[in-house]
């Protein structure tokens, strides 16, 4: 090879290192995805060194193995703290070279070291039953991005530089993902950046052309439009484009100096008071063919350069003669007995760029947030809690009551810089405003006088788009920090399959013993389905839950506070929680407190309980009105009431449950109940008439195993709703107190006819509901102004 020392630029050793790190990281790239045997090639290529199914990714990894390789390099000769997010699906092959070439593989998997065995082991693992995925999951050291879903990578980059001032963020973007909707929109993340507290993004946006079979759009773009693109969401494009290696090297050692410079001078610009306003941030664009150095040709057609390449350019090395040739001779292109001594180690020339400690790639603590991770400092929630005198005789707003002790969580942050909230537009319309007080929105300008609590230095995170929150905080919480994402209830669907990603990278890494817990992700779940009274049918979805709870037991939770105090005491536990997905569904509106601050962190400490106060059952029910959410419990104690007015002979018990989990058997999840104590609840023989939050069906799904399910009737939300009055969305739903009572009704044999004019009157009554509101507007005064009496 050339010498490839630019005229400024890298001077030990010149480039010629970076490209041996090159090789060998294609050369193992290669190995990952065909071989099982022979890794060193130390004899003649035979079918049975060949895995009997050839699975992985070919096409992007040069391309990966070039970024890394010159991350290497920066990071040496500089001294700058760089992690890096692979976002092109299944990279796999490349990170792990990357990891165990640099030495932190090794570290954190001692069984596969740097020597001939330990690359057999690398080899045969990879895409192989009980080994590793060909994607970036979390067993691969360095790594905070799954890259098996398109589109977050950008967003987790920037989750990951607030806060964080002296990192920078390489972001690879690959040119597929480069076309979905989450990607396009985190551009615009350097709206929100600070270069006085953050840290830096440097995104990659790397054109090899192709995706699995069609062109990808931004690479086909004329150079003209595509930089339009690009200047256009603020960013300033450095190029580097070619097929040549020598030339690409030089390019793209000369594009990082350049860019890492720029990022120095902005920060340092912005921190000593120079300059203010958003910078417009550099970003380079890698141009190089897809599955780069691999074949050219295979059976005549074109394969590098082409779609052809994006997984496994020769597809029958077994059985064909002639594609094990070629594999044979693109494996020994790479010149691996340059690379790699005679037992295996990495050769001195490929090693010499490799960062030390802790500096490395692999090894970056960021990338492993656990290690990083302090327990929030959070305000006791009883200073934030809401009198309650008698149980239902006040109201309040939930939310509102949050929010000021959130505020109180931030400010008790805001030096360590660890706690963000995150929403779409809605902190303020989700009664969260009271943070306000402690910082503002993040915002870099520009400014208008009619602007309200923006900041170029607030920590608040607001952009419409949901997919962009939670990347931002999930890439937050993977390095090391914690934060709230509150959302509308209905448009949380929107984030359901990075939830999903989330979930399962969690999942996995509680396997491993080096990933210590990050922070919990915590959803607050708002302007839920019961209370649209302006928005309507398109706002009412309860159903993120239902998908939340096909997860792994061990990563999920899912709270349904019925009031102000309960929501504080949820909330504090969810924010001291580790490695746990928190779902927490809580109204707006005002409803009413029915528990006192002690009373509630002991309700939600049980997860599930009888609320004694409304209960005349003696010990022995002869039903049981059970309630999970706010709107749920409301109407289960105005039913309550109702039967104790009307039927006081009737023993009546009522059950709330605030941890949905509970309502599982213990053996299928960490919350859920022995039957022991699950029938001391609910009862092997007596009717139970279940209020639920959401769709009936979870319900009995979650209970079905117990022993009084058949006697398990419940209501909840069946797709009716429009924008109508409070009473009138349970009405439709039939989970309203007067279709409670008549349940109760047809449910417990020793009513019979003793009860049917009560049944009737009940029903008159949802009858007088429907005219009412259709001529006065809002509810029936009696339901509009119920509170729980007080001589219960």
């Amino acid at each position: 090879m050339t010498d490839l020392v630019p005229a400024t630029g890298p001077q030990p050793g010149g480039l010629d290192t970076v490209d041996a790190w090159w090789r060998a990281a294609n050369y193992l790239a290669v190995g990952q995805i065909y071989l099982m045997d022979n890794p060193l090639l130390t004899e003649p290529l035979r079918p049975e060194h060949v895995k009997p199914r050839l699975l992985g990714h070919w096409g992007t990894s040069p391309g990966l193995n070039l970024v890394y390789a010159h991350l290497n390099r920066v990071i040496r000769e500089r001294g700058t703290t760089i992690m890096h997010v692979t976002g092109p699906g299944h990279g796999g092959p490349a990170a792990l070279a990357g990891a165990w070439l640099d030495g932190t593989y090794t570290e954190r998997y001692p069984d596969v070291p740097q020597d001939t065995a330990g690359m057999r082991r690398l080899f045969r693992q990879f895409s192989f039953p009980g080994g590793v995925p060909s994607h970036i999951a979390p067993v691969v050291p360095g790594s905070i991005h799954e890259g098996g879903e398109l589109g977050y990578s950008l967003s987790h980059a920037f989750g990951a530089a607030f806060d964080n001032p002296d990192l920078v963020v390489a972001c690879v973007v690959g040119d597929g993902e480069a076309e979905t909707g989450p990607l396009a929109t985190s551009w615009h993340g350097t709206k929100f950046l600070s270069p006085v507290g953050d840290g830096a993004v440097l995104p990659i946006l790397h054109l090899n052309g192709w995706k699995i079979a069609n062109p990808s759009v931004l690479a086909r773009l004329p150079r003209e439009e595509l930089d339009a693109l690009l200047t256009g969401c603020g960013w300033r494009p450095h190029y580097v484009e070619g097929d040549e290696p020598d030339a690409v090297h030089v390019a793209m050692a000369t594009a990082l100096d350049t860019v890492l410079d720029d990022i120095a001078a902005i920060q340092a610009g912005a921190r000593s008071g120079k300059t203010v306003g958003r910078p417009r941030w550099p970003m380079i664009v890698l141009r190089t063919p897809k599955g780069w150095t691999g074949p050219r040709e295979v059976d005549g057609l074109p394969v590098e350069g082409t779609w052809r390449s994006h997984q496994v350019p020769l597809p029958a090395v077994r059985e064909n003669p002639d594609h094990l040739a070629q594999l044979d001779s693109w494996l020994r292109s790479y010149r691996p007995d340059e690379l790699f001594t005679a037992d295996g180690q990495p050769a001195a020339a490929v090693l010499a760029n490799v960062p030390r400690g802790d500096a490395r790639l692999g090894a970056v603590p960021h990338a492993n947030g656990g290690t990083l991770l302090r327990a929030l400092p959070l305000p006791d929630i009883r200073d934030y809690a809401v009198k309650v005198p008698e149980p239902g005789g006040t109201m309040s707003e939930p939310t509102r009551a949050l929010g000021a002790w959130l505020r109180d969580v931030t400010a008790a942050s805001a030096a360590r810089r660890d706690f963000r909230v995150f929403g779409p537009d809605e902190t303020e319309s989700n009664r969260l405003g009271a943070v306000y007080e402690a910082t503002a929105k993040a915002w870099q300008g520009p400014f208008l006088d009619v602007d309200t609590h923006l900041a170029a230095g607030g920590r608040v995170m607001e952009i419409l788009s949901e997919h962009t929150c939670q990347g931002w905080l999930e890439g937050y919480l993977l390095t090391g920090r914690h934060g709230v994402f509150s959302t509308y209830e209905a448009f949380t669907h929107i984030v359901s399959s990075m939830f999903n990603q989330h979930a399962k990278w969690l999942h996995e890494s509680a396997k491993l013993g080096w990933r210590p817990p990050i922070a919990s992700l915590n959803y607050l779940l708002t302007s839920h389905v019961w209370r649209q009274d302006n928005n309507g049918f398109s706002h009412q979805d309860p159903g993120f839950v239902d998908h939340v709870v096909n997860k792994r037991p061990e990563v999920v939770r899912v709270y349904l506070p019925p009031d102000a105090n309960t929501l504080l005491a949820v909330s504090d536990h969810v924010l001291r929680s580790r490695g746990l997905v928190n779902v927490v569904v809580s109204g707006k509106q005002p409803s009413p407190d029915w528990l006192d601050p002690d009373a509630a962190v002991l309700h939600c400490a049980r997860g599930a309980g009888i609320w004694e106060f409304a209960s005349n059952d003696a010990g022995t029910p002869d039903v049981v009105l059970a309630c999970a959410g706010d709107v749920p419990t409301l109407e289960t104690l105005a039913a309550a009431d109702l039967l104790r007015r009307h039927l006081p002979e009737l023993r009546v018990r009522v059950v709330n449950v605030v941890d949905l989990m509970r309502l599982l058997p213990h053996e299928e999840h960490p919350h859920g109940m022995p039957d022991a104590d699950y029938d001391a609840l609910f009862g092997t023989d007596v009717p139970v008439i279940f209020a639920y939050h959401g769709y009936p069906w979870l319900i009995h799904r979650l209970a079905y195993r117990r022993a009084n399910h058949d006697q398990l009737h419940v209501r909840g939300y069946k797709e009716f709703g429009s924008t109508t009055t409070p009473f009138d969305m349970v009405v439709l739903n039939d989970m309203d107190r007067y279709q409670r009572v008549v349940d109760v009704i047809d449910r417990v044999p020793s009513l019979g006819r003793n009860a049917a004019a009560l049944r009737q009157q009940m029903l008159d009554m949802r009858a007088r509901h429907h005219a009412w509101i259709r001529v006065h507007g809002e509810d029936l005064p009696e339901v509009r102004d119920w509170t729980w009496p007080t001589g219960h």
